[in-house]
Parts: C-alpha cells; structure tokens; sequence
C-alpha cells in the first residue's frame, strides 16, 4: 500500500472512531456488499415488466384494504 494510501486509512481510523486499519477495512467490505446488493435489486427492477399504475383507484384500494383490517 501506498503511504499516501497508508495515511488515508490511519486518518479514517482515527478520525472515524475504529479501533484498527483491518476494522475499517472490514466496514469498507461490508459497505461494498450493501452497494452490491442494492444494485443487483435496482437491475433487478429495471429488468421486470412494469407494475399496476399507481393512481388514486390504486391509492383507494389499499386505504380500504388497511381500514378494513382496522375496524
């Protein structure tokens, strides 16, 4: 690793409350996964036919739905 590099991570460390470089690391790998994750979703998504229009009908619907459920 670079120092420049080096001195990012030591100042992450510090400045971000970790306990050592291999901790945030560790942060840095779990964030990626997430991003992944949330990725592989929105393709996911993107990839599907489109849904039921969401418009007042639909709205009306699930209101009538939760209030039935309530009462």
């Amino acid at each position: 690793m670079s120092e420049d590099m080096k001195a990012y991570v030591d100042d992450q460390v510090s400045g971000r409350g970790y306990s050592t470089s291999s901790e945030f690391v560790r942060d840095l790998i779990r964030q990626d996964r997430e991003r992944e994750n949330l990725r592989a979703l929105i393709l996911k998504g993107a990839a599907s036919p489109p849904g039921e229009e969401a418009n007042e009908a639909w709205f009306e619907k699930r209101r009538a739905r939760i209030r039935a459920h309530a009462g």
